[in-house]
């Protein structure tokens, strides 16, 4: 291990920056290096932006992608290396807003019907009924169940943040009755490896063999599911701010955009179109072919 890489290491963890963070920019700047055959100390302003143009032109990668790489040189040059250019010479692309597709409350029913295994279809009923991403649901203890205060404790969620979430009588009986079928002791969806919780890959791939199975036209992936959860909530009348708290958004702003997709706010609200009179078009009057 070269002498850079450790000590980016080592502030990446004075930062208590996530395991998932520190390994993303570790390969970005690995891939960096290797462009260059260079180690990044001898390189600067100039050979940054040659690589993002590279990122953007020739490998087309997209803005989040792009982002990530420049996330991983930015912390390079300011934190580990103190390069007083790095802020204003390294740009972070824009990203474009899209709103994520939205499943109704039958396709949800209809999709967590389609999975055929027990595990499966409970983990990903557990990240619809709680609003939570897949790195949490996979995460959770037998002892995050509370079923006296009726939550669920997520353990160092996105941001290294604890956080409890509802835990729905609904939602206690599938648990109850799946912990009575598989009996798991340490984590609650336990896998293949002794002492390890299922993998992420292991859900998404179950995820997509139920979405074929379900026929479904819309895009699923296990964060539809979260989606989903926020957008209902609100469509049933619960609060932007109590929703924020449940998905564990740090900003209002990330939680607002459920109300562009919400049915009660978008399409509740009369068209201006709608309070005009009837409206009708010239009369047509007939006119006899003259040949035929």
């Amino acid at each position: 291990m070269t002498h850079l890489r450790q000590r980016m290491i080592e502030d990446m963890g004075i930062r208590n920056l996530a395991d998932n963070t520190q390994s993303a920019y570790l390969q970005q700047i690995l891939s960096y290096a290797e462009h260059f055959h260079c180690s990044p100390e001898k390189l600067g302003p100039e050979a940054v932006r040659t690589y993002q143009l590279y990122l953007t032109n020739t490998r087309r990668l997209s803005p989040s992608s792009i982002s990530v790489a420049t996330g991983a040189l930015r912390f390079l040059y300011k934190i580990t290396l103190k390069r007083d250019w790095a802020v204003n010479e390294i740009p972070i692309p824009k990203r474009p807003f899209k709103l994520p597709v939205i499943l109704s409350r039958e396709e949800v029913m209809h999709f967590l019907g389609s999975i055929d295994s027990l595990k499966h279809r409970t983990i990903l009923m557990t990240a619809y009924a709680a609003g939570l991403r897949v790195s949490e649901a996979i995460h959770l203890k037998v002892t995050d169940i509370d079923s006296q205060r009726m939550t669920l404790r997520v353990d160092q969620g996105k941001g290294r943040k604890d956080r409890y979430v509802m835990l729905s009588p609904r939602l206690l009986e599938v648990l109850r009755a799946y912990w009575k079928a598989l009996r798991p002791a340490l984590w609650l969806f336990p896998g293949d490896l002794i002492g390890q919780p299922i993998t992420r890959n292991a859900v998404e791939l179950a995820c997509q063999k139920a979405h074929r199975a379900s026929g479904i036209a819309k895009p699923i992936t296990p964060h539809s599911l979260r989606h989903a959860f926020a957008t209902h909530l609100l469509e049933s009348g619960t609060d932007i701010r109590t929703i924020q708290l449940l998905l564990g958004h740090r900003s209002l702003a990330t939680t607002s955009r459920y109300l562009k997709v919400a049915t009660t706010t978008v399409c509740a609200t009369a068209s201006p179109f709608d309070c005009l009179p009837q409206v009708t078009g010239p009369a047509v009057t007939s006119v006899s072919p003259a040949y035929f």
